[in-house]
């Protein structure tokens, strides 16, 4: 995966954005503890950038985003959805991957409220932790989801 063809602005255009008021809740994952470490702080970082100050729900699993990111839905004007699937040698990965996009997806448009997609299915760990946003890393897809989030938010007021 590249950054080929990804907005080169994000912060600026987060800082220019008026989202005052804007509630946003952050729920993550909770395997692969130092790839969901860099997630949310790259999540939390654009919230600083966009003025939120943002809630923080640990789940215990990719799995379980769904129903929490649903739960959520309701309260807040935009989730913010955070996990790790690795690929292993069981079709596990199919399946949680499968789920947990069909999930945040049918949440965000069954709840018209935008879930910001930060989930990494990657093939192997190295991968994962080079989109996660930690020193060295070369994307901080934490960051680029709760900014999808919160632009989604402002281009629908």
């Amino acid at each position: 995966m590249s950054k080929h063809g990804a907005p080169s602005n994000v912060a600026d255009e987060l800082t220019a954005l008026d989202l005052s008021g804007v509630k946003v809740a952050i729920v993550a994952a909770s395997w692969h503890e130092v790839i969901m470490n860099g997630l949310i702080d790259g999540a939390q970082r654009a919230a600083r950038d966009a003025g939120i100050v943002p809630t923080l729900v640990r789940v215990p699993g990719t799995f379980e985003l769904p129903v929490a990111a649903s739960h959520l839905a309701q309260s807040y004007d935009a989730v913010v959805a955070l996990g790790v699937v690795i690929r292993g040698g069981t079709p596990h990965f199919d399946y949680v991957c499968l789920a947990a996009t069909n999930g945040l997806t049918d949440v965000s448009v069954n709840t018209r409220t935008p879930v910001g997609f930060g989930v990494l299915t990657c093939d192997d760990e190295k991968q994962a932790l080079d989109r996660a946003g930690l020193e060295g890393s070369s994307e901080d897809k934490g960051y680029e989801a709760f900014s999808a989030a919160v632009m989604t938010v402002a281009a629908l007021r």
